[in-house]
């Protein structure tokens, strides 16, 4: 690889770790191109990406991100999964890695608060941003529904006396 497409990588891991609230650090052992490729695309079905790095080069793009701490993270095949979402790359990848044991889960950092293995995971656990969306949406729905049945209640019981006496006459 030519000097300026090592510096062209550079940027964009740069921009990229800049751009995102959760790096998740992993190793990955003989994962073959369909292991790989299937895991990019769970990755992009929720708005999450995943980098297999050169270590040397990370830990460039690294310097002046709220990531520089996992500087030390970056040893042996590494590959690292970034999201926007705070918890979308943990929830696949902690998914994926219990599922295949070529991936392992070293660290990884929400802004600049380091995690380790089992911070992940409990933060996999935890619902997506549009999980949490959908639930406001359905409590602030809810009361609203109440509303027009207790409304409608008595119309139908009104005609349900008128049903009722038309059935006696």
């Amino acid at each position: 690889m030519d000097r300026s497409r090592k510096e062209e990588l550079v940027t964009e891991l740069h921009q990229t770790f800049e751009s995102t609230n959760l790096m998740v650090v992993t190793q990955q052992n003989g994962m073959t191109v369909q292991e790989m490729t299937a895991l990019r695309g769970e990755m992009r079905t929720v708005g999450a990406s995943f980098h297999v790095t050169k270590n040397r080069l990370a830990k460039i793009a690294l310097k002046g991100t709220q990531f520089e701490s996992l500087n030390d993270t970056f040893k042996g095949p590494t590959a690292v999964a970034v999201s926007e979402d705070p918890v979308a790359a943990a929830k696949i990848t902690v998914e994926y890695a219990s599922k295949n044991d070529k991936l392992t889960i070293i660290g990884g950092a929400l802004g600049d608060k380091l995690l380790n293995v089992d911070e992940i995971k409990a933060l996999a656990k935890l619902p997506s941003l549009d999980e949490l969306r959908g639930k406001i949406v359905g409590v602030l729905q809810a009361p609203a529904g109440k509303i027009v049945g207790v409304l409608g209640a008595p119309a139908g019981q009104l005609a349900r006396v008128f049903g009722a006496y038309a059935e006696t006459e």
